[in-house]
Parts: structure tokens; C-alpha cells; sequence
């Protein structure tokens, strides 16, 4: 398997070859050659597969650089029920028929990003070792990415992370865990801005050639294919979860979504016509976790829609109904009771437009670089092939929808779920199950879980008081040689 970047770089590298970076060395973002389609046998294998191995099946598909014994060892001491919960790693926790939570919080930070992060970790490791390097991680977060980054590769033998996170606009409970960090290996920097002031300062860093290759320089962010492609897996888990009650042979109930062939890459596999479709509904600010979705469907899972929701920042929302996408500003970038989707450039968006256009470098390239963009009228009608739909939430909404949940099914969520639930109820399809990827546990947020039911949500154990440890972290401007000066300081 070979990567290409989206903005037009022909030039093919291995798996990993770009696990270790960021961006590629024009600017854009790494994707495969083609992605791997899977048939009617390869589901049919995979479907009783554990977690674990099922990520070495995936996983195996684009890695072909890490002799295949050394990968299952890494998948398999990656995903257990130890780090995890559960033995099922990503449970679904049912509704009501049809509809139902993919549960991805269940990991040390108690967010979904420790579905990818603590494979990221034991790659980084793994091939850092095998080479004989070090590696600075430096990335960016709004509230989850920081905490999953820091706990995957706290204490990992040759890295070291800088992790920017925006002053003030995270919740206590976030701060605290990655604040309260001691280890030598771990820099927390809080930049007085917004999260995207922090992620523009990353790509800034990434694309200084010389600084990156002398301090190397990489990235844990969703920029990071390896990153992105940990969490393809959850969504063929939580495919088969959905539908474990359907075998192979049984024609669905479920029309099939209109537009299901994807535009690009040929359409699915004509024996997977009959396999029931499933749709998945994703809180979404960079775009990464729903472009794993998008992954998915490309390889063939059926899957009926994306649907992406967003909070009041909604520049994603904007872009799927009219075909515009307008960045915004950090004066523009609303403070809200779901701060982790508080983003209004989505990285990870280069990567789908990629796709739609036809995977024409030259013209991404050129739409990225100018900013915002609006697609022609047939561009946009493409999106509809791809199964892609969206919508937004509020604070009232997400604030009622806690509040419907704790009532109707007795379960707390968090804020960004509820942003999820909300826009997910808009788009359900009589006969398609519906997935809502939970992003954290309601502990993170609890001053809204006590706005909406006047309760304390309630804690892991060993996390009553964390907001009360000792905190280390450096206050910087918004400034990128401020960046680059800490990181020559303390490497």
C-alpha cells in the first residue's frame, strides 16, 4: 500500500514512511493510492472477530511495512478489556430498536480519541525503536486530543510532546488532565487564542521543512493518517454489532440509500447488495472522526449515511447544505457547552474534498489555499453519492436533549453526544439503524450535566478531585517562533 498527498505530490511513500509526520511536504494531507474494497467473504469473516483482531485485519490492509506478527502483537496489547472496559472495546448502549450509542469513551481520558491514540502510541514506539530515533509530537487540541495524546505516550522511550491547547476555553475537568501530568516527556503550552489559532500554528511548524527535519517534528493530530485510520474500525465494529441479528443470505428490509455507489473508487461489490446498510451520525469540528466513516464506506461497509453534526460553530453544516465553506475567524468562533467541537477550519475536510473532486490535486490545492471556497452547483450535488448529511445544535438543544435522554432511557450524556442525538433524529430512515458515536464521558462537562438535570454526573474512580492536583503548563501568545523557541528549549 502506497500514500499520496491530496494537493497533488504523486510521489508514493509507505505506510511508514508518513506515520511518523504530519503533513506531506506540500502541504497536503496523506491518503492512500486506492482504498482496499472488502466482499461479501471478507465481512462474513470479520463479522465474529474480537476487537482486537478485527483492527489487525483492517489495519493490515494499508500496513504492509510492519511484518504482520509484530502488528497483531501491537493491536492485541493495544485493545483490552484491562484498558478498556469492556471486552467488546466500542459496546453499543441501545435506545430503543433502531436507534442506539457506539460507545468509544471507555479509555484512560474517557473520550473517543483513546480508541486511536493508544495504537498511535504503541506504533510510535515501536517504529521509533526499530529506527533508532526520537520524535517530538506537536499538536493541537481543543479539549480531547490533548489529554489521549499525552496519557498514549507518557513515559514512551524517544518522544517527547508539545501539546497547545487554547487558554481558558476548555473545560476544568480537561485542563486537569493534562495539567495535572508530571511526566518529564509531557509540555502542555496554552496559547491565548482559539483552538484554531493553535492548529494553524502546527501546520505552520509542519510546513518549516528545516525546523521540522532538524527537532523532528511530528503529529498526533487527525492529520495523521495512522491516526485516522485506527478509528476506520469502529465503524466495522459497530456495523456488526448493529446487525448481528442478520446473516449473510437474508435480503434487508432497508431500501438501499440513494446514491450508494461512491463516486469515486468504483462502486461497492455487487454480493454486498443484500447486506443491511447502517447509518452513523458523528459529532464533528475537524472533520476526522466522520472522514474515518467516509474511509469505510469507500472500502465497501454499507453504510447508509454520514451524518455530521455540529454546535453553533457550524462552518461543516454550512458546507454540506450549499456547497460553501467559510473558515472563520477566531472573533467568529463561538465559546460553547460542547468546546471540543469550538473549530472553524476542519483539517480533516481536505481529505473527503480530495475525494469528491476526483482526487484532482491541483484544484484542492488551490481551494485550500485561497481559503474559503464554493463548489459549482454540480460539485455539490456529488456530496449526495457519498452519503454525507448534517446538521446543528445549540445549547438549548444540547441542554435538551440531556435532559430527554436521562428522562426516556436513564442515561447521562455529554454534551457533544447530545449534539450528536440531536441531529441524529433529524436524518433516521425507517429500517436503518442509526449509530451515534459517543465522544466522552458526561464527567468532562459537568457544569452542563448540572444545568440540564441538576445532578453531578458521576466520576471514574481515582477522579473525584482531580481539578485539585498540581498543575504544569506555560502560558504563550499566539505566536509561532514563540512555539518554535519552546520546543528548541526543551528538547
Amino acid at each position: 500500500m502506497k500514500y499520496i498527498s491530496t494537493r497533488g505530490d504523486r510521489t508514493e511513500r509507505r505506510f511508514c514512511e508518513i506515520l511518523l509526520e504530519g503533513l506531506a511536504p506540500d502541504g497536503g494531507l496523506y491518503l492512500p493510492v486506492a482504498y482496499p474494497q472488502v466482499d461479501d467473504a471478507t465481512l462474513t469473516r470479520w463479522r465474529g472477530l474480537a476487537y482486537a483482531d478485527l483492527a489487525f485485519e483492517i489495519l493490515s490492509l494499508y500496513i504492509d511495512d510492519i511484518p504482520a506478527d509484530d502488528l497483531h502483537a501491537i493491536t492485541r496489547r493495544t485493545y483490552t478489556a484491562e484498558v478498556f472496559g469492556t471486552p467488546e472495546i466500542t459496546p453499543l448502549k441501545v435506545l430503543e430498536p433502531g436507534l442506539a450509542l457506539q460507545a468509544l469513551s471507555n479509555g484512560p481520558t474517557l473520550a473517543f480519541k483513546d480508541m486511536a491514540m493508544q495504537l498511535l502510541g504503541q506504533l510510535f514506539e515501536y517504529e521509533l525503536k526499530r529506527r533508532g530515533e526520537t520524535l517530538n509530537i506537536l499538536g493541537a487540541t481543543s479539549g480531547d486530543t490533548g489529554s489521549a495524546a499525552e496519557y498514549a505516550m507518557r513515559g514512551k522511550a524517544g518522544v517527547n510532546v508539545f501539546m497547545l491547547s487554547p487558554h481558558g476555553r476548555m473545560s476544568p475537568f480537561q485542563q486537569a488532565q493534562m495539567f495535572s501530568l508530571q511526566d518529564a516527556n509531557i509540555h502542555n503550552l496554552a496559547l491565548e487564542g482559539v483552538f484554531d489559532d493553535c492548529q494553524d500554528i502546527v501546520k505552520a511548524v509542519s510546513n518549516d521543512l528545516d525546523f521540522k527535519r532538524q527537532y523532528k517534528i511530528g503529529t498526533v493530530n487527525s492529520i495523521n493518517w495512522a491516526r485516522l485510520l485506527a478509528q476506520v474500525v469502529y465503524y466495522f465494529a459497530g456495523y456488526f454489532q448493529a446487525t448481528k441479528d442478520w446473516a449473510p443470505g437474508l435480503r434487508s428490509a432497508a431500501p438501499p440509500p440513494e446514491g450508494a455507489a461512491p463516486a469515486w473508487g468504483g462502486p461497492a461489490p455487487a454480493d454486498l447488495a443484500d447486506w443491511p446498510k447502517v447509518s452513523f451520525t458523528v459529532p464533528s469540528g475537524n472533520f476526522g472522526n466522520v472522514c474515518a466513516g467516509h474511509v469505510a464506506r469507500m472500502m465497501g461497509l454499507p453504510i447508509a449515511k454520514l451524518v455530521v453534526a455540529t454546535n453553533e460553530n457550524d462552518v461543516l453544516d454550512e458546507f454540506f447544505r450549499t456547497g460553501a465553506y467559510r473558515p472563520r475567524g477566531s472573533a467568529e468562533t463561538h465559546e460553547t457547552s460542547s468546546p471540543s467541537m469550538d473549530i472553524s477550519k476542519a483539517s480533516n475536510f481536505e481529505r473527503f474534498v480530495f475525494d469528491l473532486l476526483g482526487r484532482d490535486g491541483a484544484r484542492v490545492k488551490a481551494l485550500f489555499g485561497a481559503g474559503g471556497f464554493a463548489l459549482s452547483a454540480e460539485e455539490h450535488a456529488a456530496i449526495a453519492r457519498f452519503g454525507f448529511a448534517s446538521g446543528r445544535s445549540t445549547h438549548e438543544d444540547r441542554i435538551a436533549t440531556i435532559r430527554a435522554v436521562h428522562q426516556q432511557y436513564g442515561q447521562i450524556i455529554d454534551t457533544h453526544t447530545a449534539d450528536g442525538l440531536k441531529v441524529a433524529l433529524e436524518h433516521r430512515s425507517a429500517g436503518t439503524p442509526m449509530l451515534v458515536l459517543e465522544t466522552a464521558l458526561p464527567a468532562k462537562f459537568a457544569a452542563t450535566i448540572k444545568e440540564a438535570l441538576d445532578i453531578d454526573p458521576p466520576r471514574p474512580a481515582g477522579l473525584e478531585h482531580i481539578e485539585d492536583l498540581p498543575k504544569r503548563v506555560t502560558v504563550l501568545p499566539v505566536d509561532v517562533q514563540a512555539v518554535k523557541d519552546f520546543i528548541r528549549d526543551h528538547v
